[in-house]
């Protein structure tokens, strides 16, 4: 069916039209006037479709300049559609094709203060003694995961120290090796840490972005004899073959990993 002759119900699709605009003016919005003719309507009639997307909290007004903007709750709808549930919902098919790919222990997190929180796990065939769990916190700064989103939201080198601090005993992680394995991620799409965050483990994660943010991040854990470096390139090629075709729309793993 073309555009054309899809049924259309002008209001819905005159205000779809205006968020669309608001999108496009950023957060300093734009004026009335610019934003009907951007959708090639009258003031008037702009400025009623405007009102009501005020009333339900798509569009804001600056009371200084009058000029219009995205609402919270247009930003919060993207919020939730990739929330840490959703995510693991959405996602979980992918982890479980890559986890049988590698048959290795696969998890799924997203960051929380100075932790990542594991949000979902699928167990390999073979079994390897690593105790973790959905609802769990790890610190960001020792593990592949943590790592990965540090480097995919281009947490500066000064910054990263803030990550080392109040680290539980016995992990100790040096503000060099943080920044060296950080820098790595960025270039080549992953991080990796061996037994820094549980012995004998080792893990290689990369993040999971929504355009130029990162909303959650992927690993791989496996004993620590096991990953050696053929087998860490090996394993970030399944992720680019296995979880990538898997990802939902919008969503992609980090551009160094896939170049």
């Amino acid at each position: 069916m073309s555009e054309t002759s899809t049924p259309r119900v002008e209001a819905i699709d005159r205000a779809l039209q205006l968020l669309v605009a608001l999108a496009d003016a950023g957060p300093e919005g734009a004026p009335l006037n610019e934003l009907a003719e951007s959708v090639g309507v009258n003031k008037s009639t702009a400025y009623r479709a405007l009102s009501t997307l005020r009333l339900r909290g798509f569009a804001s007004q600056d009371d200084a300049t009058g000029f219009y903007s995205m609402g919270p709750t247009a930003f919060e709808l993207g919020d939730r559609a990739f929330s840490p549930a959703n995510l693991a919902q959405s996602l979980h098919p992918g982890l479980v094709a890559l986890s049988r790919a590698a048959d290795e222990l696969v998890h799924l997190g997203v960051m929380s203060g100075d932790q990542v929180l594991y949000v979902d796990k699928v167990e390999p065939e073979r079994a390897i003694r690593v105790w973790s769990a959905v609802g769990q916190r790890v610190p960001i700064a020792s593990t592949s995961m943590g790592r990965a989103l540090l480097a995919a939201r281009n947490v500066s080198d000064q910054s990263l120290s803030g990550y080392l601090r109040d680290l539980p005993a016995p992990l100790s992680v040096s503000p060099e090796r943080l920044r060296e394995s950080v820098t790595e991620a960025r270039a080549c799409g992953y991080a990796i840490e061996h037994g820094e965050n549980e012995p004998d483990v080792a893990c290689i994660g990369t993040a999971i972005m929504r355009g130029r943010s990162a909303v959650a991040a992927v690993s791989i854990t496996a004993l620590a004899v096991r990953m050696t470096p053929a087998r860490l390139h090996e394993l970030s090629r399944l992720m680019v073959s296995e979880l990538g075709p898997q990802l939902p729309r919008g969503l992609s793993l980090m551009p160094a990993l896939t170049a």
